[in-house]
């Protein structure tokens, strides 16, 4: 039986990215998928994902993001491919709302640039919108958006050309710890390694029980614009909006016809991964439309498409990122919750850091299984 130094367990955005990462320091590497690379069943899919820095989760993940925007270009150097599309991002709300405080907080201690601006202002530079005169808009020229399967299959075929094997369409059905390493038992086979991660996103748990994730479908839309012209990327920034319905986001349009936007933590429904209704409602539908109606009416034509995701949700909302309790040789990766796509590139170092040297350099205090008990 071969053995490898480290097997990378589902190719989801950190997956890939640590395979390559790993591939190209010269490690023996095996990444396995359960579905077909760049497949739509978890979190890495649907044309785009924002990038920003002044982060309104919490202002110690801006160190990571300064890193991830220095690896993504870095990536795109490389692979030759545009990844990162910088459009900027206005994020609105009422001053005191989650969204604008805690962005103007992160941007204020890192000393990021970014400009506020009042609700007409805001409307006067970006026509698409309509907010009430209590609102304010953070505007970061640093925003924008990331195209993911575009990245995914980078990371894979840097990886690749790297020297990773890769093996897709293989469920993994346990991993355990043995004397010598650690093995892991697929639909087809046997492997052995000496580290293993395990970034299966909303299946992480079937492989490591007591990981305290909770799994949440997700729908996405994008609707025919009446307006086409004011949503092209020249004019219309990736945006974060948060409202009494909730917080939404939404992109310029790219990838595909239409406005793509979305309820951050849409019904907040827990689900079972491999029993999920894919097919998106009315009712789920009915979750966008008054952002649509009441924000970005020029948005809000008819319903070209739709698809779920799905979040894999902390209980603080922050990433795991950590060694498991009475595995040492086992590495999970977690960056989720529905905010961990643009830190792939900085998360594959982290985890090639982990696995390679035993340590990294970068602050992942925040992120340990140790904070659940």
């Amino acid at each position: 039986m071969a053995k490898y130094d480290v097997i990378v367990i589902g190719l989801g955005a950190m997956g890939s990215a640590a395979l390559a990462e790993l591939a190209e320091r010269g490690a023996r590497v095996l990444g396995i998928e359960q579905f077909a690379l760049g497949h739509d069943q978890g979190s890495s899919h649907g044309s785009t994902r924002i990038i920003r820095l002044g982060y309104f989760e919490h202002p110690s993940y801006v160190p990571l993001l300064h890193r991830t925007y220095e690896l993504w270009r870095k990536l795109e150097a490389k692979s030759g491919r545009k990844l990162m599309h910088i459009t900027g991002i206005a994020e609105m709300g009422a001053p005191d709302s989650s969204v604008v405080a805690g962005t103007l907080a992160a941007s204020r201690m890192h000393k990021l640039r970014h400009e506020v601006m009042t609700a007409a202002e805001t409307m006067a530079r970006f026509p698409a919108f309509r907010l009430p005169s209590h609102y304010v808009g953070v505007f970061q020229p640093d925003g924008g958006f990331l195209a993911v399967e575009d990245a995914l299959e980078t990371h894979i075929a840097l990886a690749k050309a790297a020297g990773a094997e890769v093996r897709s369409g293989a469920a993994v059905r346990s991993v355990g710890q043995t004397a010598a390493g650690v093995r892991v038992e697929t639909s087809e086979g046997s492997f052995e390694a000496d580290q293993v991660i395990v970034s299966a996103g909303a299946w992480a748990t079937r492989l490591i029980p007591n990981l305290p994730l909770r799994v949440t479908r997700e729908g996405i839309a994008w609707f025919d614009p009446i307006e086409p012209a004011l949503f092209e990327p020249t004019h219309f920034p990736v945006f974060l909006l948060e409202n009494p319905h909730g917080q939404h986001y939404s992109f310029p349009t790219f990838g595909q016809p239409g406005v793509k936007i979305a309820k951050h933590h849409h019904r907040n429904e827990a689900v079972d991964p491999d029993a999920v209704n894919r097919t998106v409602s009315d009712a789920d539908a009915a979750l966008i439309r008054p952002a649509l109606a009441g924000h970005i009416p020029a948005a809000n034509g008819r319903l070209l498409a739709a698809k779920t995701c799905l979040y894999t949700v902390t209980p603080d909302h922050d990433f795991i990122i950590d060694r498991t309790h009475g595995a040492s040789r086992v590495i999970v990766a977690s960056p989720c919750s529905g905010h961990g796509f643009k830190f792939a590139p900085v998360i594959g170092e982290i985890l090639a850091d982990l696995a390679t040297k035993g340590a990294t350099s970068h602050d992942i205090s925040r992120f340990r299984l140790s904070r659940f008990g």
